[in-house]
């Protein structure tokens, strides 16, 4: 009975974000098989140094890289190290996007895909980002920093963010300052 227990913890881990949209699973695959009901694309997004293997290629991952696979597409679960794994519900509601959308500049695009893209956001302290927009989206962010924002027709928000969690952002018009002592360091899994 143990055994099937800690077996089923480990195939589930511990869901960190869950919603219409996705489930973000922290240290554990469960949508790592093909075909898993209620997983299409997933994420994986690695919080330290751990492996991968897909399609019988081992793969070393460290902080801030990040595996995308199709519906279909199978994957061991990552070892080793702390992980996230994203995974895009299909039939999820329409995506709520701003009405206007303004790309963001300093950010790195990681990824390019049909239904989302990935990007890592990076913003060094004492840097403003000029006014930018975002659809829905899932952040994970890498480090700790301060933010002080100010959206467009909403009040000025000042920000601690927290390295290591998952979170599911509305879509914004906004200005950015890192007003903190370290970079602004995230990958960014926005809806298009």
């Amino acid at each position: 009975m143990i055994v099937v227990a800690l077996a089923l913890f480990l195939q589930t881990g511990t869901v960190v974000l869950d919603n219409e949209y996705v489930r973000v699973t922290r240290n554990a695959a469960p949508c790592a098989a093909p075909n898993v009901p209620g997983c299409a694309d997933r994420v994986i997004v690695a919080l330290g140094e751990t492996e991968l293997v897909a399609a019988g290629v081992r793969r070393a991952m460290v902080r801030g890289d990040i595996a995308v696979f199709k519906p279909g597409e199978a994957y061991e679960p990552p070892a080793g190290g702390p992980f996230f794994e994203v995974a895009i519900k299909p039939n999820h509601p329409p995506v709520r996007s701003p009405g206007e959308i303004l790309p963001p500049e300093k950010n790195a695009l990681r990824y390019d895909g049909e239904r989302f893209f990935i990007f890592e956001e990076r913003l060094e302290p004492g840097e403003t980002r000029a006014r930018h927009s975002h659809s829905q989206r899932v952040v994970v962010q890498l480090n700790r920093t301060k933010l002080r924002q100010w959206p467009d027709g909403g009040a000025e928000i000042l920000r601690d963010i927290e390295p290591d969690g998952a979170a599911f952002n509305p879509p914004v018009v906004h200005v950015v300052k890192n007003v903190g002592r370290l970079p602004l360091r995230g990958i960014v899994i926005e809806f298009k």
